[in-house]
């Protein structure tokens, strides 16, 4: 049975701490970590890196704490609040706070199969102060990003 009350703690502390290689550990040689901003990472050196130059090369203060864990032993979520500083030239000291739901799939063997989020990026590009063509181009990312999904099909049907 998966802990994991443990692996969430190991998660957000290898994200707070720039642990790239911890964040990895948590998945399955092939594991997928889906960001809602940067898109899919898979095998544990793309999730290190993505880590490592993505979330860190962009920001840095982070605080992630999730809320209301549950879990199957299969499946995992938990609702989280999310916060950094922007180190991005455009958006420099900027302090965000993000809300989403976190996503867990695990393989057999607890390791995490796959992770992927829903987030309020919105209210993430607003309080950096991301210009409105620009928000909208990526609402719009997400939105294709939604209704490829398979299981979609039935709702784009009226």
């Amino acid at each position: 049975m998966v802990d994991f009350e443990s692996v969430l703690a190991r998660f957000c502390a290898a994200v707070e701490g720039n642990d790239g290689p911890g964040l990895a550990a948590l998945f399955a040689p092939d594991g997928i970590y889906n960001d809602y901003l940067y898109g899919p990472f898979q095998g544990h050196e793309a999730i290190a890196k993505m880590l490592n130059n993505h979330f860190w090369g962009d920001a840095k203060d982070f605080r992630w704490q999730m809320i209301d864990p549950v879990c199957d032993g299969r499946v995992g979520y938990a609702r989280y609040l999310f916060s950094f500083t922007s180190v991005m030239p455009a958006y420099p000291n900027r302090r965000v706070v993000l809300e989403g739901t976190s996503i867990f799939h695990f393989h057999p063997d607890g390791l995490i199969e796959s992770y992927r989020e829903t987030a309020h990026g919105a209210a993430a590009m607003s309080q950096l102060g991301v210009e409105p063509d620009r928000m909208a181009g990526k609402s719009r990312k997400w939105a294709e990003e939604l209704l490829s999904r398979e299981e979609t099909a039935p709702h784009r049907q009226a």
